[in-house]
Formats: C-alpha cells, sequence, structure tokens
C-alpha cells in the first residue's frame, strides 16, 4: 500500500522500529507516504526529506495545509479569543489549514490560531540564521525538531526548510549535501555552516556559532574559537568541513 497522510499531533516520534527509539520528529501537518501498517504501526516516509520511520497510526490524519506557524510558537483556541483555555501548542514549523480569517484569528479545522504567528506556505524566508534564533534557549533533545526539544540536525533543517532549501534529517547527509565547501582559509560568514563527525552547527558571525549541543543543553551561541577546542578537548574531534549555502546573506 502506499497513501499521502498529514500528522494530525503536534509532535510525533518517527521511531526506528514499532515501539523503538526516535530517530526524529514530524509535526502537525507534516505530510508522510505510509508504506504499511501492521497493530497499529505505519512504516512511513517523510514528504520532507525521505527520512523513513514508525509511526503509531493514530496520530495520522488528512487535509491540505495552506499556512505555516512562523512564530517561535503558537497556540490553538476554541473560539477566536485569547482569553479562552487553549486547546494544544504547536511549534514553528507546524502546518495549518487555514479556512477563514478575522481580525485577529485563523480559524482551521483543529481550532483558532493568532493571524500574527502564521505564514503562508508559500512565504520563504531568507536568513536560516534568523530562524534559528528562534529556538533559541530550547532544550536539548536528541532526534529533535521542535521548539519544545531540538538538535542539531533538526535545527540546520529548521533554517533550511523555512528558506526553501531542501535539507536532510541528520548531520551526516547535511554534510554530503548542503552547500559548497569552503577553503580552510576562508573567512566564514552568517549562514556558513560548521561539521564535525556527528555535530553541525550554524554561522552567526565571523566569531559566533549558533547551534543545538549537548554542552548548553539547550540552542546556544558560542565563540568558534571556544567551541572547536572544546569539542576537540571533549575527544569528538576537529571540524571535517565548513561549508557555504548559495544565497545565504
Amino acid at each position: 500500500m502506499s497513501d499521502a497522510r498529514l500528522i494530525s499531533v503536534p509532535v510525533a516520534d518517527l521511531r526506528r522500529a514499532p515501539g523503538g527509539a526516535r530517530d526524529r520528529q514530524l509535526l502537525m501537518g507534516d505530510g508522510v507516504i505510509v508504506l504499511n501498517v501492521k497493530d497499529g504501526w505505519a512504516e512511513v516516509t517523510a514528504t520532507r526529506d525521505g527520512y523513513r520511520g514508525y509511526l503509531p497510526e493514530d496520530v495520522l490524519g488528512t487535509g491540505t495545509p495552506t499556512h505555516r506557524v512562523s512564530a517561535h510558537a503558537t497556540h490553538l483556541y476554541p473560539e477566536p479569543d485569547f482569553k479562552t483555555p487553549e486547546r494544544l501548542s504547536l511549534s514553528h514549523g507546524a502546518r495549518l489549514a487555514v479556512l477563514s480569517t478575522g481580525p485577529r484569528f485563523a480559524e482551521t479545522p483543529q481550532g483558532h490560531v493568532p493571524l500574527a504567528h502564521l505564514s503562508p506556505l508559500e512565504t520563504v524566508e531568507s536568513d536560516p540564521v534568523a530562524v534559528a534564533a528562534l529556538y533559541l534557549g530550547t532544550p536539548y533533545l536528541w532526534g529533535g525538531n521542535s521548539v519544545f526539544g531540538i538538535d542539531c540536525s533538526g535545527l540546520v533543517q529548521a533554517g533550511c526548510l523555512a528558506c526553501g532549501i531542501p535539507c536532510p534529517g541528520d548531520s551526516g547527509p547535511q554534510e554530503v549535501t548542503l552547500g559548497t565547501v569552503l577553503p580552510e582559509d576562508a573567512p566564514l560568514r552568517r549562514g556558513d555552516l560548521l561539521f564535525w563527525k556527528g555535530h553541525v552547527a550554524w554561522v552567526a558571525d565571523p566569531d559566533t556559532l549558533l547551534h543545538a549541543n549537548a554542552h548548553h543543553m539547550a540552542v546556544a551561541y558560542e565563540p568558534i574559537a571556544e567551541a572547536i577546542a572544546r569539542i576537540q578537548a571533549q575527544g569528538d574531534g576537529a571540524v571535517t568541513s565548513r561549508k557555504r549555502l548559495k544565497g545565504t546573506p
């Protein structure tokens, strides 16, 4: 079987086996192709990056998203009134079908969302580092892809996808496919990427990184020289590549 579906919950773990460990996460409105269903578990391929894994069958729904959450996060309300108890919290990047709009809220099948927190799907951001900075302070979470928890490759993917740049889900494939290699003596600039074995970081400016990391257990800024020395000292090796994305500022 092969069936196109959408994630119907705020965040769903994409697991390497039914009931197994989390590899990545998918957000509300993310598309998947269902390959097989057995014992309540769906084997799927994520349409955003081709990532394959397993989800509980009951997190799958249908629909046609028109907008995405472009703010750090938002709430879904039962009425277009921020004083009513919220139904759900949604991460940056979640996708929703807007049915109608009022002065301050958009109506969706799941509830009402502040208009200020949404952008049409066709809206493309220009600065992936600015997108990544929306996650500043987000707790580090292995395999995480939301403002409730994110890892290094999740942070890179969030910035890239918001800017219309195709991006794999893990740092290894990201190092292979993203951008062009910079010479060792080339000055770094905002939007460049530094890769280590098993880690990736955005260059926020020539002296500063922005990355989700287990040292801070959060998304944090860190001086580049200090990060390189720290990662080397903890036994994780030297920088393996420096990459530049086409069209970044």
